[in-house]
């Protein structure tokens, strides 16, 4: 939250170890969203209603300038309840010491509820004189977003009828529901914000895939009901953020500049064949301005501008032709550590293969394990090789291929991580992620942005439309002996028409 000119990120953290358990509220402050100072822990289990875990929740600052914690305390009797705590000093401008008071909890399951399958509170919005929050859960195999309603805060009513709810995805964790601008504008939306030209996102964390799902919708305010657009599935092959490692995140409404801000986590495990969420640890990554596309059919996502501070070193080229199978090294930055904004060219769409219909049933990712950087394609693959050896043994890969479809042309994103490191497939998790980007080809350019950090690569293409992280491993590809290459593997000349790339600092933590 942004609170009295200062960011607060809360984050759930094991003090004992990079695996889970043992889990409290972490507490990190900072003026710009990249530079920050770590605090004591907000919260940490203490309370009968808490005693046996502090899970996932929201900030959500109450008129009068009132912060307010709203999250999930596993009790006594180990059921999952919503509980609220407050500063202690709302004038310390940090907010070191928070309280739990006693008439917690908030929110209980009811009777027909599973104990074990009720979390993750969201920011509250005000509405019809009420406030409003959902609670994730799921009912049998059909994901649940219970609404909650409360006129002081303190007491609330469970609704009759859930926000939304969708058969057989399982339980919802970590919902977000928010509103942003239909008139093409860029800037956010106060959550709790009601006008017109507004559509509202409503995404949830699946348990059972580890990734997220948003639509866009209409919130029907005289019945407390979201009611999603018809132009994305409402399900496992619906819309992501992120089609990558990317998990739990949560939205803010950042008032010092007016936009709407995305935070979520790389997950890690040190198995492929470990999904369970005790074998899982993760990272922080990048922080995004989102807004809606004005298709008004997906959202866009972009860095935030303060990362820019962090850019040392700038190298540029322009007007290179990659032919098949060429590449051009980007030097005179530190690769292991990076900033790049590409746009690729190419004469004409004619050698795009053809799109197989049977890809229609599978996800992009699966495309992309069928087709992988190394293949031999007609327009593409083509893009940035990136934590690359110097040989080339290992990198991590993210490229464009164009296909053709019978009505149009079909372009495939991928960051795939198979190569990413010399170390044993069957312990490492390193798949091939994807995602389908939408976008017009008439001027047959496409654009791409990498951030490399060490061990994570986000990647942005055509300006947001698709967002892919991978979290990778490498052992040859390390600080200074990491590369960084552009590379054409596809039987159509690729122009590397503008390239920009930046060393990056580290931020300051303290």
């Amino acid at each position: 939250m942004y609170f009295n000119g200062i960011y607060h990120l809360f984050y759930q953290y094991n003090p004992k170890g990079a695996v889970w358990g043992n889990i409290v509220w972490a507490h990190s402050v900072s003026t710009d969203l990249v530079n920050w100072k770590a605090l004591e822990p907000a919260i940490y289990a203490s309370k009968p209603f808490d005693i046996n875990g502090c899970w996932s929740g929201s900030a959500t600052v109450l008129p009068g300038n009132r912060p307010v914690i709203l999250y999930t305390g596993i009790d006594t009797q180990e059921r999952q309840v919503q509980n609220y705590a407050i500063p202690e000093n709302a004038s310390d401008p940090y907010l070191i010491k928070w309280i739990k008071p006693d008439n917690n909890p908030i929110a209980v399951p009811t009777p027909d509820m599973n104990v074990s399958t009720f979390r993750d509170p969201t920011t509250a919005w005000w509405d019809s004189g009420h406030w409003k929050m959902v609670v994730g859960s799921r009912r049998k195999r059909r994901g649940m977003a219970y609404l909650y309603r409360s006129r002081d805060f303190i007491n609330w009513v469970k609704a009759k009828h859930p926000l939304h709810s969708t058969p057989n995805t399982g339980m919802w964790e970590c919902p977000d529901f928010y509103p942003v601008h239909q008139d093409g504008s860029t800037n956010g939306l106060d959550t709790s914000f009601n006008g017109p030209k507004v559509k509202h996102v409503f995404k949830v964390s699946l348990d059972l895939t580890r990734y997220e799902y948003y639509t866009l919708g209409t919130y029907l305010r005289d019945k407390d009901r979201y009611v999603p657009d018809n132009t994305s599935v409402d399900g496992w092959r619906g819309l992501r953020y992120d089609y990558g490692n990317f998990y739990a995140s949560k939205s803010f409404f950042d008032a010092k500049l007016n936009r709407r801000i995305l935070w979520g986590w790389a997950n890690e495990s040190d198995s492929k064949d470990d999904d369970s969420e005790k074998g899982w640890a993760g990272v922080q990554l990048i922080p995004r301005k989102v807004w809606l596309d004005p298709s008004g059919k997906q959202l866009l996502q972009w860095p935030i501008q303060e990362l820019e501070t962090l850019r040392g070193k700038k190298v540029e080229m322009s007007n290179v032709p990659l032919k098949t199978g060429g590449s051009v090294e980007v030097t005179g930055i530190t690769p292991a550590q990076a900033d790049v904004e590409v746009t690729f060219s190419f004469p004409s769409l004619d050698k795009a293969e053809q799109f197989d219909s049977s890809w229609e049933n599978i996800d992009a990712q699966d495309v992309c394990g069928l087709k992988a950087s190394k293949d031999l394609g007609g327009l593409g693959p083509f893009g940035l090789m990136t934590l690359a050896s110097v040989n080339k043994e290992e990198f991590t890969p993210v490229f464009f291929r164009i296909f053709k479809a019978p009505n149009k042309h079909v372009v495939l994103m991928c960051s795939d991580a198979r190569s990413s490191t010399v170390k044993d497939s069957d312990k490492i998790y390193k798949p091939s992620f994807a995602g389908y980007v939408d976008v017009d080809l008439t001027d047959k350019k496409l654009s791409l942005r990498s951030l490399i950090d060490h061990s994570v690569v986000e990647s942005f293409g055509a300006g947001g439309k698709t967002v892919i992280t991978s979290r990778v491993y490498p052992e040859l590809a390390t600080f200074r002996d990491a590369h960084l290459f552009a590379f054409n593997n596809g039987t159509e000349t690729i122009t590397v028409e503008t390239l920009s790339a930046w060393s990056m600092n580290a931020p300051a933590m303290n």
